[in-house]
């Protein structure tokens, strides 16, 4: 199936690795070119080496209210267009909801929530028809994860702006789209895992919960995350996709 792909420019924060590099990795593999940002130059230059020369790496911090526009102007200088973005940052400190202060609150508001709306408002002024601006979530917009309390605050509250900006974006021609990925077998993940104290029986236990019995690979997930953001996908929008290994039971 060609997704329509070739000579596309996208722009995906966070990816230079885990999820967004799986992203950027299908995108390019498929003929578009991508700006791939991440708060270490020297990890975004590497990330963006080895995608080749359809890629670009560039050291930006979502919580940085210029990176917006500066990343939207480095697509265009650099590949001559700009037709969508996947928004994904860092996932937030782990910690329960009375062991995390004010700061850390605020610094992952900045990050987290702000720095996406302000990614996906400045997206949204120089998309035209076909463009599409797309949410790295969670799971946790649906269900809270135990010791994720900040994540769990957060992430919900983005994809409702999703689902509001959709509704505006529409008539425009212009899509908005979330994927929410659970067990994937990223460093997060294994992070996550490894808080258990023992990550392999912490694997095991949430692998027997998901009816595919196993966790995801960033390869799934990044071309369930090229397919949404595709020419294929014109008629998707308004939706936040569950990337989870059926994990999620409600329809």
């Amino acid at each position: 199936m060609d997704l329509g792909l070739k000579d596309r420019v996208y722009v995906l924060t966070g990816a230079s690795r885990g999820l967004g590099y799986a992203a950027a990795r299908e995108l390019t593999a498929d003929g578009a070119r991508v700006v791939i940002s991440g708060r270490d130059a020297g990890a975004a230059a590497a990330a963006a080496g080895r995608l080749g020369e359809g890629a670009l790496g560039v050291a930006a911090d979502n919580a940085d209210p210029a990176t917006a526009e500066r990343l939207i102007s480095t697509a265009r200088e650099r590949f001559g267009r700009f037709d969508g973005i996947l928004i994904s940052v860092g996932g937030p400190p782990a910690g329960s909801a009375d062991g995390i202060g004010d700061e850390q609150w605020r610094a992952s508001f900045e990050s987290v929530f702000l720095g996406a709306v302000r990614l996906a408002r400045a997206a949204a002024a120089e998309l035209s028809e076909g463009g599409v601006i797309g949410f790295v979530l969670s799971g946790s917009v649906h269900e809270p994860i135990p010791g994720l309390t900040i994540s769990n605050g957060l992430r919900p509250g983005l994809a409702g702006f999703a689902k509001s900006l959709s509704l505006e974006l529409g008539p425009r021609g212009v899509r908005v789209v979330g994927l929410l990925p659970s067990r994937i077998d990223t460093d997060r993940v294994r992070e996550l895992d490894a808080l258990s104290g023992d990550p392999e029986t912490a694997q095991a236990e949430h692998s027997a919960r998901i009816p595919l019995r196993r966790y995801g690979t960033p390869e799934e997930f990044g071309r369930c995350a090229a397919f949404l953001l595709s020419p294929a996908a014109s008629y998707l929008t308004g939706l936040m996709l569950p990337v989870d290994g059926g994990a999620r039971r409600e329809f």
